[in-house]
């Protein structure tokens, strides 16, 4: 199993802040890994638990789709899970309200390998600690645009 936390302030209010993480479409903008993340359905429906989505990602040049939902939206917290054959990944994304229109983010990804792919998982942790920093950069800049769009 791969876990990792990161802490981490954002220019950008909090009810955006999370109308945008709970959209997991975006996640082209702020997860490194994610090639793809396509809505299932009604694209232009409001993303509300239940909500799925099929997620092309890439890590260490190999592709893979995980199909995601949307398991929690909280004015402060959203959950997304994602699945396939090899493997079960969880988002959880607490986002607390700041002064002066910024949030604190708490991400934390779990990713939970089946079958053979649990023996990768000291590489993985190594890999996704990487990811994580990765991420924490791209999540950052996108939700400063978005903070800037509706400031």
């Amino acid at each position: 199993m791969v876990h990792i936390v990161r802490e981490f302030d954002v220019p950008c209010p909090q009810e955006d802040a999370v109308a945008y993480l709970a959209d997991f479409a975006n996640a082209v903008e702020w997860d490194p890994g994610t090639v793809s993340c396509v809505r299932n359905g009604d694209q232009s429906a409001p993303a509300l638990p239940g909500a799925t989505w099929t997620n092309t990602s890439k890590v260490l040049g190999r592709e893979t789709q995980l199909q995601y939902e949307l398991v929690t939206l909280e004015p402060d917290h959203v959950v997304l899970q994602g699945s396939n054959t090899t493997a079960d990944s969880t988002d959880d994304i607490g986002v607390t309200g700041l002064d002066g229109g910024r949030s604190r983010i708490r991400y934390e990804a779990t990713i939970t390998f089946k079958g053979a792919a649990r023996f990768a998982d000291p590489l993985m942790q190594l890999v996704f600690k990487k990811v994580a920093d990765d991420t924490v950069r791209d999540m950052t800049a996108a939700l400063t645009r978005v903070g800037a769009q509706h400031g």
